[in-house]
Parts: structure tokens; sequence; C-alpha cells
């Protein structure tokens, strides 16, 4: 197969990097076959498809994670291969995971610099580290001391962390795998800007998202992979939002929000004046029906997951009362939240919603082991793999079985895995924070058909969601906060992305008028 997306006009040495028919399979899958691309100095490459599509795949074996079984790498023109992220590395590729890979334990400096501090008479230099991070951290528009410890900041001040790690090696190729994932919006935007200045400076950017606006502002090439081989590849004013999911998943865009208005019924939650440990001084005051969709917009920090935390018995508000079903009840934990039949979805699946090393069985039983136990108090395996079997039918969970390790499936499934523990518990109220974060366009289809489909049983759903689009396109209603107080409720025919992000920034239209 020759190389793909190469200009035959120019020399093998004007590409910084080629990858020429790469094959890559584990048991029982194969996850590339004969993929080819090329990258040119200065140039953002954007790769896109589903999850298990390959793109994970090829970015480590690039990053020296992982060898191909076959297939040729070509730095400057020159074959190379990598045996290690080191070897990567030398040859200045850089990859920034999606999952963290920091030590929280040390300080922000200490992290950039891990394996490489400088040394004076053989002892650590902390003062040229610091001098050196301040100046990576100032490029990637971070303004914390290098003295930081990193288990103090943010998730999102932590992935800015990493990409300053990454600048340090003077990377030549940057691979970022959904580097936007966990920041705010102006943490993005600061990305953005960075991302143009790299470009710029004639460094090379790799960047995998399933935030296809993203990829669309800042592509100068997308190259679309599906079901392990080259797909397609987009450029200029073909990169929009329709071509790269019709390339993707073969599908029309106007399919994804497909959302039918169904009758409501009573009011399920009722929130009254609940004020939170994280924002004592806002009281926030919300309800939701039965069979009603409402979302919870806001930027990142204003308070929408401490809420949903707070409602759910992790969190104990500091005043306040809720309601459920018209009942006004005291929820101290998670299980009594559970025993009024509220459920709720995390932010962060593989941390808080899943325990990674487990089955898919033993995952989606786990909420239910004591409500099923016998009255000798052992667990009830035979309802427990029943329940699984029913949501991996229900759900449409892509696994080889019930049995299979959790850590080994795609983001989507992992997803529906944490959905499928919850909903076989029966709960009449649904808490959504972030459900389709890190999934791939076509598992986000799947759940939002889902969340219609319960809603259609009656069941209430609030969820949180950074994604306008998002809201627009599955909520009834939607309430929107910032810093801790909720700054307006917006009907369907009102929702739109001027009027969130009107509300999100507690922005007046004469205020706005004036920007």
């Amino acid at each position: 197969m020759p190389l793909l997306n190469v200009d035959k006009s120019n020399s093998l040495s004007e590409q910084l990097l080629e990858v020429d028919c790469l094959s890559k399979s584990f048991p029982g899958v194969r996850a590339l076959h004969q993929v080819s691309l090329a990258l040119k100095p200065g140039e953002v490459l954007s790769v896109i498809g589903e999850n298990g599509a390959g793109k994970s795949t090829l970015m480590k074996i690039l990053a020296g994670v992982q060898t191909a079984d076959s297939g040729d790498i070509f730095i400057d023109g020159k074959k190379t291969s990598f045996d290690s992220t080191r070897a990567a590395m030398d040859h200045g590729i850089v990859l920034i995971h999606q999952e963290l890979n920091l030590c929280d334990n040390l300080n922000v400096g200490q992290n950039i610099f891990l394996g490489r501090e400088p040394r004076k008479f053989g002892i650590v230099n902390s003062r040229e580290i610091n001098q050196q991070s301040e100046e990576f951290l100032r490029r990637v528009g971070l303004s914390v001391s290098p003295k930081t410890i990193v288990g103090q900041l943010t998730i999102g001040k932590q992935q800015m962390v990493e990409i300053a790690k990454a600048l340090s090696v003077n990377a030549r190729v940057l691979i970022m795998d959904e580097p936007t994932s966990s920041l705010s919006s102006k943490e993005s935007a600061s990305l953005f800007e960075l991302i143009e200045s790299l470009r710029n400076q004639g460094v090379s950017i790799i960047y995998i998202s399933h935030r296809l606006a993203e990829v669309k502002r800042l592509s100068d090439r997308v190259v679309v992979l599906r079901d392990g081989e080259y797909c397609s590849e987009l450029v200029g004013d073909d990169i929009t939002h329709a071509n790269m999911v019709s390339n993707m998943v073969g599908r029309d865009v106007s399919q994804f929000y497909n959302r039918t208005i169904h009758p409501t019924g009573k009011t399920v939650l009722k929130v009254n004046k609940l004020t939170t440990p994280h924002w004592p001084k806002h009281p926030v005051s919300l309800e939701v029906k039965a069979g009603e969709i409402v979302g919870l917009a806001g930027l990142v920090g204003s308070g929408r997951t401490e809420l949903l935390r707070s409602i759910f018995g992790i969190d104990r508000p500091l005043s306040g009362s809720l309601e459920i079903e018209g009942e006004t009840v005291q929820i101290r934990n998670p299980k009594e939240a559970v025993d009024y039949g509220i459920a709720l979805v995390p932010e962060d699946r593989k941390q808080h919603g899943l325990i990674i090393d487990l089955s898919v069985q033993d995952n989606i039983g786990i909420a239910g082991l004591q409500k099923h136990a016998s009255r000798f108090g052992f667990a009830n395996f035979k309802k427990q793999k029943s329940d699984t079997e029913t949501m991996i039918h229900r759900l449409g969970i892509k696994t080889p079985s019930d049995r299979q390790i959790s850590k080994f499936l795609s983001g989507g499934n992992q997803q529906k895995v944490v959905l499928g523990k919850w909903l076989s518990m029966t709960p009449k109220l649904l808490l959504l924070d972030e459900p389709t974060r890190g999934v791939d366009i076509g598992a986000k289809q799947e759940i939002y058909q889902l969340i219609e489909k319960l809603a259609s049983e009656s069941m209430a759903i609030l969820f949180v969601s950074s994604e306008l689009e998002e809201v627009i396109g599955i909520s009834d209603r939607a309430y929107v906060m910032h810093e801790g107080q909720m700054t307006g409720e917006l009907g369907r025919d009102e929702l739109n992305e001027e009027s969130i992000m009107r509300l999100a920034t507690n922005t007046t239209e004469q205020e706005e008028a004036k920007i």
C-alpha cells in the first residue's frame, strides 16, 4: 500500500513524520491495519474516530509505548523505530496522555523535570528547576508557583502542568490526547493560543479530541480512522462537523439530537434554597419532574458538580432542604440517596464510577449487593448475573462477556456499565455529571437515545454538561449556574448558545453589547 496523505512533489525530508502501513493486533482484536499518514513541520493534524477506531494504539506506537507488528516510521525522511518512550522523546515526540501522569505528592517543578533534574555538584538544583519551570508554566498560561504541590491543584490545572512538562523536553511533535477534557473554557482558550504559538514556532501537533468544534477550529488537516483503518482525510473548508461525523460513523448529524417532548408527571425532585460547602453564601433552588430532562449548564467551577454531590449525599448541605416526590427528606450519605431512588453517574467514571479492575458483572452488581443479598448476608450471584445480562442487552454494551475486565472496554462502554449499575436499581431520579465526557460521537448518540428512552418511561433526569450543543440538543429546559449561583432558567424555546453563555458568565445584554 502506498503512503497516504503525502504530497508526492515533496521529498521525504520535507515531511517531519511519516507512517507507512502500520499494523497492530492484540489477542482477538485487530487494532490497526496498514494505516499511513504524514505530518509536516508546524502543522496541526487531528486524528478522529470512534472509540476502538485505533487512535490510541497509533499514538502509543508513535510515542514508543507500544511497537507495531509491521509497517515503518520515518523521521525527517529517515526510517526509525521506537522501543521506549525515551527513544521517541529523543526524536522529539511526546505524548500527553488523557489520563494524567503526574505525582500528586511532588510539586509542580519536580513533576516537570522528573527524571531529568538539573544538578549542581551532584545535588538536584531546585533553584534551577523552579526558574525553568516558571517559563514553561508561563507558556501554558498557568499562574501557579513551581513550588505548589500538584495534589493541591484542580484537575484542569494539573492538565496544564502535564502540557508544560511535555514542552520542557523541546518536543518537535506533540501528541495531545483529549487535552481539554478537564479544562475550563478559559484554560482551553489559553491552550488554543499555545497551540497557535507552537505551530508558528514549527512544532507539529497531532490532536485527538471528541470535541469536534475544537478539531474544526485548530486543524490544518483531519485524518479519520474507522475500525483500525485509514478512512478519509479532510482539509480546509471540508473540515465541518457534518463531514467529520459522517466519515466517522456513516450517519447523518441531524440524527444525533432527536428529542421527543413527553408529558411530564409529578415533581420528583425539589431543591429549596440549598447551600453547599463549596458555595455557602449562594442558596440554590430547582425542580425536576417525572419524564423531564433538565440540563444544568455553566462554566467549569460554577458549582454544578457540587450541587449534584449534595443532592446525592456525598457532601452534606449547610442549609436548605430537599423534597422527593413531595416528601421533605434528609440525605446524609449516598446509601440513603439510593434508598430514596436517586442515582448518580459521576464525572470521573474511572475514579468514582467503576472499579476498573473488576468485571462488567461485578461493577453492575455492586450497587445492589446489599439489596439483593440472601437473608444470611451472601451475595446473590444469580440475580447479579441476570441484571448484568439485562443491562448488556438493554444498553448495547459491547463486551466479549459479562466477565470482561472493565478497564479493557472503550470509554463509551465503560460509561454504559456505570449507567447499567444504577439502572439495575430502577431509580426515580437519575443524576448525570458530564455523561458523554471522553466518549466517541457514536457512543454519545447511543447515550442520548438512552436518556430519551428513560424520560419516556417517566424517569426524572438532571444532567450536567459543559457542551452547549448537548444541553441545547437534549434538554426540556435548563438551569444555568455562575460561581455557585443559579443565574437563570431557560425553557426549550429559549435554549441557545448566546442565552446560556450570558447566564454562565453572568453578563447582561447591555454589558455584552459593550464588549
